[in-house]
């Protein structure tokens, strides 16, 4: 598994060198000249711990968030006064863990972060369906929260259970989303579910758009070396049947496939914290990405906080992208919204991307995986099972092995990938 993403990665960036991420921290950033700019931060709270969940959290105690949030105020005021006036951003996005814990204060955490930034594209967060009701909610959207994402899983028993989850009373979740609307509702299901049908997947995504839902995001299951999940994996062949069923199923209905895993019903309604040319990340396990470097945050609550007690930023490591690096860091999630643009890869490089990848691009058309659309490369449903199956190396052979070093070291030495 790691050959194949080692050669790949050696093909692409025309190199035999990795991946290095050093033990290093700027005190300034610069972001701001950066164009298409977003924003996350991470709130790494749970009140119980899901077994198959990779994302960094810890259980909740009030008075240890109340410190986490003050800490995380401070990380937002030494980055954002390194920019003069305030620098315009396409979103912000809210994940964890479970953002709604901090509900009380997400205003003052908004009003932090709007005191440096102008958010143009709205603000989403996460939530748990138990988070699901009218006075959270009402808390949210007073707060200047426009976009939503509930992470689901399944509406269905026998993978609730195989997935440690309690069942979702449905009628609750849609009367909550009638009484406070919000301009996105998505809500996640994980598929490759050991014994998953199609139908169990449709019945879901059917679930979803009926009780107030206009975006949904299927992700596959993947199994982390450093979870406790027992679940097996379902084998590729399987797979890459479902995958193409539920996506042609969801074409049929006229949903809007917005990127590899997700579909909305009516065009605008859009959730992604990823597919972004660039972003800062404010937080534990929060990750900044600029034009030509890349930063993990500790993973430590209290490493976290001490580092900001300090007047330092969080920074546990940083990758120095080289040029063609960032290029295919740049491809690898263009990728993932299903489409590549030409115009907007040589705006970014000031290179013409045929140039940079004529052959690959014309080895991917060749075998099926891409066709040009009003000159922009789109993903065929055969290219986007293989984006997947590749996806998922690069998360076992790369976010697999940092971030299991992470969770063990506060700020580990040098990782090479």
């Amino acid at each position: 598994m790691g050959g194949i993403t080692s050669l790949t990665r050696m093909w692409l960036t025309r190199s035999v060198n990795p991946f290095l991420f050093r033990n290093e921290w700027d005190p300034q950033l610069p972001f701001a000249g950066c164009s298409q700019l977003g924003l996350y931060i991470h709130i790494p709270f749970c009140r119980q711990i899901c077994h198959f969940c990779p994302y960094c959290k810890v259980l909740y105690e009030k008075e240890r968030c109340e410190r986490y949030v003050d800490a995380l105020l401070e990380e937002i005021d030494l980055v954002g006064r390194q920019a003069e006036g305030k620098k315009q951003v396409t979103s912000l996005y809210f994940g964890g863990g479970t953002p709604a814990l901090v509900a009380d204060r997400l205003g003052e955490i908004l009003s932090r972060t709007e005191r440096y930034f102008t958010i143009t594209q709205g603000i989403g967060v996460e939530l748990h369906p138990e988070n699901v009701t009218p006075p959270v909610l009402e808390a949210l959207k007073e707060a200047g929260v426009t976009k939503l994402s509930i992470g689901v899983q399944s509406f269905r028993p026998k993978f609730q259970s195989v997935l440690g989850r309690s069942a979702v009373d449905g009628a609750e979740l849609a009367r909550a989303l009638a009484a406070v609307p919000f301009e996105t509702v998505s809500m996640d299901f994980i598929f490759a579910l050991p014994g998953q049908t199609f139908e169990d997947l449709r019945s879901d995504i059917d679930a979803a758009f009926a009780l107030g839902a206009n975006h949904v995001a299927i992700y596959p299951f993947i199994d982390f070396t450093f979870t406790d999940s027992r679940v097996p994996a379902m084998p590729n062949g399987e797979k890459r049947r479902l995958l193409d069923r539920i996506t042609a199923y969801c074409l049929g209905k006229g949903y809007v496939r917005t990127s590899i895993w997700t579909f909305s019903s009516r065009k605008g309604a859009v959730y992604s914290s990823m597919t972004r040319t660039n972003f800062l990340g404010f937080g534990c396990s929060a990750a900044t990405l600029l034009e030509e470097q890349f930063k993990i945050n500790t993973f430590s609550v209290e490493a976290y906080c001490q580092r900001l007690a300090a007047g330092q930023l969080p920074t546990a490591l940083t990758l120095r992208f080289s040029r063609r690096q960032r290029m295919v860091y740049y491809l690898f999630w263009a990728a993932y919204g299903t489409r590549v643009d030409p115009r907007e890869f040589e705006a970014f490089f000031g290179e013409k991307l045929e140039k940079q990848y004529g052959l690959e691009l014309k080895l991917a058309q060749a075998l099926g995986y891409l066709e040009v659309r009003d000159g922009t490369y789109v993903m065929t449903p055969k290219g986007a099972f293989t984006y997947h199956y590749y996806e998922n190396f690069y998360t076992l052979s790369y976010i697999d092995k940092m971030w299991g070093i992470l969770r063990k070291e506060a700020f580990p030495g040098e990782i090479r990938l």
